[in-house]
């Protein structure tokens, strides 16, 4: 029977491996110790090597590990945030989270003992984890209760080793909103926090929590993203899913393709130039930021076409078709483009000339080549028109008669 235990855990260890989920045995110097951690890696790194990718680090991971991860690959398979290594490390194998975390009860700040832990991670992991894997630069670290308010101490350092900042119903230590506050004020590079509470804490844990969105939510420095979640309507176990879905989409909003909501109030009333500037810095910033390299979306062109068509007389459709040219060639959608440009500037040979070069790279055997046709069949209309001296460009169809010069001269 016990044979049998065994080889179960095995075969359970094997699944997890080929889910990208290794286990490491890791030897602190600082802790004088091992630490156990759990790792996810993506999928798509054995697809391509070279991706790099933002990392979260957890705290209480057996708890946090999990649900971390399976929120982390349903947003990332939406297309609303990257992928992440995500790493979790072990602190309640032996009760290690309250020596991991304590701090002095006169400064609010870490004894000497989690110390020693805030060493371990900031001296010890993040290096290894960088050397060791293909990290970008964005870096979470997440907490919930004592480890929520420990991850606080990389925030307060004087450049902060993680962007972003996730506590999960945080026991903040005492007059530690005071030192937060000062701190987001002073922040000259864009870091995010995200804070969740809920009024099934203690009465204690729920007044810091208040006093301390009370203070973040004030600030006025455009750095510092922060969101706050009111889990009340919850109970504490479901506000830990609750919060891990809601701080990935708050903390990697940027990353998202454009939402109607942030069309209507950020490119709406843009003119045409200013909506391609918006879409390329906005590719920019993401890169920047998270470190993902990513083509604009598809989904991001269409959202801004009417812009382009519609004002400034089509003006800056030739520009809008050749960025899409060099970012997607193969793709009919930028030929298009240039096209409609010419064909609304009556310059018919040449916009004849994009709309042919565009459905050679469809194909006739593709669904939507009758459709992309119609552009060619139309400015062949014109052009049959112009010719029979119809200043609109729209000849006659078939139901009208066209000019007859039949037996002139005779």
């Amino acid at each position: 029977m016990r044979k049998l235990m065994l080889l179960f855990f095995f075969i359970s260890f094997i699944g997890y491996a080929q889910d990208n989920i290794v286990y490491k045995k890791f030897n602190s110097f600082n802790l004088n110790q091992e630490r156990i951690l759990k790792i996810y890696i993506p999928e798509s790194f054995k697809e391509n090597n070279k991706n790099t990718y933002p990392v979260a680090v957890l705290m209480d991971g057996e708890f946090l590990f999990d649900v971390y991860v399976a929120n982390s690959k349903l947003f990332a398979a939406r297309d609303k945030a990257p992928e992440q290594i995500v790493v979790g490390i072990y602190q309640n194998q032996n009760q290690e989270r309250y020596s991991d975390c304590d701090y002095s009860e006169d400064t609010g700040l870490p004894n000497e003992e989690s110390s020693k832990f805030y060493g371990f991670v900031r001296d010890e992991l993040l290096p290894y984890l960088d050397d060791n894997y293909p990290t970008s630069l964005f870096k979470t670290v997440v907490g919930n209760t004592l480890t929520g308010n420990f991850i606080n101490y990389f925030f307060l350092e004087e450049t902060p080793v993680f962007n972003a900042y996730i506590n999960i119903n945080p026991s903040y230590a005492p007059d530690l909103h005071q030192k937060l506050e000062l701190k987001s004020q002073s922040l000259i590079t864009q870091y995010f926090y995200y804070l969740s509470g809920g009024d099934f804490n203690t009465e204690k844990r729920t007044a810091s929590i208040n006093s301390t969105n009370g203070l973040l939510k004030l600030s006025e420095n455009p750095n510092f993203k922060y969101h706050f979640d009111d889990f009340s309507n919850a109970s504490k176990t479901a506000s830990i899913g609750q919060a891990a879905a809601s701080s990935i989409g708050f903390t990697f909003r940027q990353f998202a393709a454009i939402s109607q909501q942030e069309f209507d109030e950020e490119i709406a009333e843009m003119e045409p130039g200013d909506a391609i500037e918006y879409l390329e810095r906005k590719y920019v910033e993401i890169e920047y930021l998270y470190g993902s390299n990513v083509k604009i979306r598809e989904s991001d062109i269409y959202k801004i076409e009417p812009i382009i068509i519609d004002k400034q007389n089509g003006d800056y459709l030739e520009e809008f078709g050749k960025m899409i040219m060099r970012l997607y060639p193969d793709t009919p959608l930028g030929d298009y483009y240039i096209g409609l440009y010419y064909e609304t500037g009556y310059e018919y040979k040449k916009a004849l000339k994009h709309y042919k070069n565009g459905y050679a790279k469809i194909g006739s055997d593709n669904a939507n080549s009758d459709g992309y046709y119609a552009n060619i069949e139309r400015v062949l209309e014109k052009q049959r028109a112009e010719r029979l001296g119809y200043i609109d460009g729209e000849a006659p169809s078939n139901e009208e008669e066209e000019p007859n010069n039949e037996g002139e001269g005779l």
